[in-house]
């Protein structure tokens, strides 16, 4: 094996691929002619952030099998290229989780306590003991949004703090909360009832912005906020008002909209904390994370183990081929179903019926389960199952290999939780097409592709007839109409009534304020806007 080292490594990651005998090892000081030559021949190319393995590159390497980035991102490599040529792209995420949670835990103390401001007095000469008294953590409560690997980390440090911990995660069980010792409770009461205030979530759609004038306003006055996550998730003008008026006690952030930060509004604010996207900055975490990958990009080349990948894994043309709408559709209808289920997810039951029923359904499960946690971390169609089992979701999956109906092939997902479950099934049509074919026990025929707003509703007249006004009003054009109704009877006489429909949306907020207008409507009882984009 040829492995090439694009960017520097620590010696423990160098002595993983040394040990290997009759590999050859091309460290950064020994590329001499380029490194699209040295990857003529290579099996195997580990990056960090700085090298751009675009196509271009890629194309110069017929025989690389695999691509190691160390660390989370990979915005540096082209995975559609690297999935097109077999290759398959490694990250390490979960490394640094220490590293980030201590930051965290430091930033918190640091507030309490103005460490900051004594460590600049007491080099200005002055002795302002008086002024600098402080907080201590014990007995406050820590708001923690976000309960993946990082915020577990911070959950099992501040509980030797004498911390009240609450947190919210639509993606992870109750019972590894239990074990952690966080109550789960919805996103605006943590915002009333935290002391402290720390996020460790990814950048979606939903959580951007997610600290913002109305948020602040809900939240407790003192305040302090502590962000290692992203910077998109505060809108940070909103933040230094609530700072500069004082209903915001401190912040801490590591990380900001634009880096390296040159202009902002805290630099003259006393009470904010900055530092230069230092969270996972330490040389423990950087060890781990080279280890880490040096050890994964090993197991694949020898024994074939993908791990911690971030694109599809190799399959032969024919496979692919076929089972790629089913792995396409299973995410489709994963997101349509996102965020659906009343409480916290526990359990997901994956039915296939018919032709998949037969074949490889790994990619078909997890490209399911990545389009349900897909407003959540980074959860790919490699790392879903294993996702889902370290947040405590089980996963039961059931094979029929004959169906009804006509369909060739269905899917079906049933989300449970302790407060309810939800289900919805689909199907491909025409090879290409992804179709769902019931919500909740309810038939229905509606495309799974665009933008969807699934509202259901007491099977009563005029409802249609108002949904299409309402978004006609606010110049929201619908591309498609489905329609299907449940059953009616003694107990319910009026029935349930589910609309699914397509529409082009001009702009988000013609989209929202029309899903606001459709939400105050007496016959509705829940209006749903999902984007789950175009084929």
């Amino acid at each position: 094996m040829k492995i090439v080292l694009a960017e520097k490594v620590s010696p423990a990651t160098l002595a993983v691929f040394q040990q290997e005998p009759g590999w050859q090892i091309v460290t950064p000081d020994q590329i001499k002619n380029g490194l699209a030559a040295e990857l003529a021949d290579a099996d195997a190319l580990v990056v960090r952030s700085a090298v751009q393995a675009d196509a271009a590159l890629l194309a110069s390497a017929p025989k690389l099998r695999v691509i190691g980035r160390a660390g989370v991102g990979v915005d540096n490599i082209d995975t559609d290229a690297a999935t097109h040529r077999g290759i398959v792209v490694m990250n390490t995420p979960g490394a640094n989780a220490v590293a980030v949670a201590e930051l965290t835990l430091g930033l918190m103390i640091s507030m309490a306590r103005s460490i900051p401001r004594a460590n600049t007095t007491m080099h200005g000469a002055k002795w302002e003991k008086k002024s600098l008294q402080g907080q201590e953590l014990r007995g406050k409560t820590l708001g923690i949004v976000g309960l993946g690997r990082i915020g577990l980390e911070v959950a099992r440090r501040a509980r030797a703090f004498g911390m009240t911990l609450i947190g919210y995660d639509p993606f992870i069980a109750p019972v590894i909360a239990r074990e952690n010792e966080v109550t789960l409770v919805p996103i605006d009461e943590i915002f009333k009832e935290s002391d402290y205030l720390t996020l460790h979530v990814g950048l979606t759609a939903q959580t951007e912005g997610l600290i913002n004038a109305t948020s602040l306003a809900i939240m407790k006055k003192g305040i302090r906020i502590v962000n290692c996550a992203r910077g998109e998730l505060i809108v940070e003008e909103a933040l230094a008002d609530a700072l500069k008026s004082g209903h915001v006690a401190g912040a801490a952030l590591d990380v900001f909209h634009q880096e390296p930060l040159k202009n902002s509004p805290f630099f003259e604010l006393d009470n904010v904390i900055l530092s230069p996207h230092i969270a996972g900055a330490t040389d423990e975490a950087q060890e781990a994370i080279g280890i880490q990958l040096a050890m994964q990009v090993r197991d694949y080349l020898k024994l074939g183990v993908v791990q911690n990948a971030v694109n599809l894994p190799s399959l032969s043309h024919e496979e692919y081929i076929e089972v790629a709408p089913y792995i396409e559709m299973a995410a489709r209808l994963g997101h349509f179903l996102s965020h659906s289920t009343p409480g916290n997810l526990e359990n997901i039951q994956i039915t296939y019926s018919g032709r998949i029923a037969t074949g490889k359904t790994d990619l078909i499960r997890n490209a399911a389960i990545a389009g349900i946690f897909a407003d959540s971390e980074q959860v790919n169609r490699i790392n879903a199952a294993a996702i889902a089992a370290e947040r405590g979701v089980r996963i039961q999956e059931d094979k029929k290999e004959f169906t009804t109906g006509g369909s060739g092939s269905v899917l079906k997902l049933v989300l449970h939780s302790s407060e309810g479950d939800t289900s919805a099934s689909a199907t491909v049509l025409h090879g290409t097409s992804p179709r769902l074919l019931s919500y909740d026990g309810i038939d229905i025929e509606a495309p799974l592709t665009g933008t969807l707003v699934a509202i259901r509703n007491h099977d009563v007249p005029g409802v249609i007839g108002r949904i299409g006004t309402i978004l006609g009003d606010h110049a929201v054009n619908i591309a498609n109409f489905a329609l299907g109704r449940s059953i009616r009877s003694q107990r319910v006489p009026q029935g349930q009534a589910l609309a699914v429909v397509q529409i082009d949306v001009p702009n988000a907020a013609a989209a929202n304020s029309a899903v606001e207008a459709l939400r105050k409507v007496e016959a509705i009882a829940s209006v749903r806007l999902m984007e789950l984009g175009k084929l």
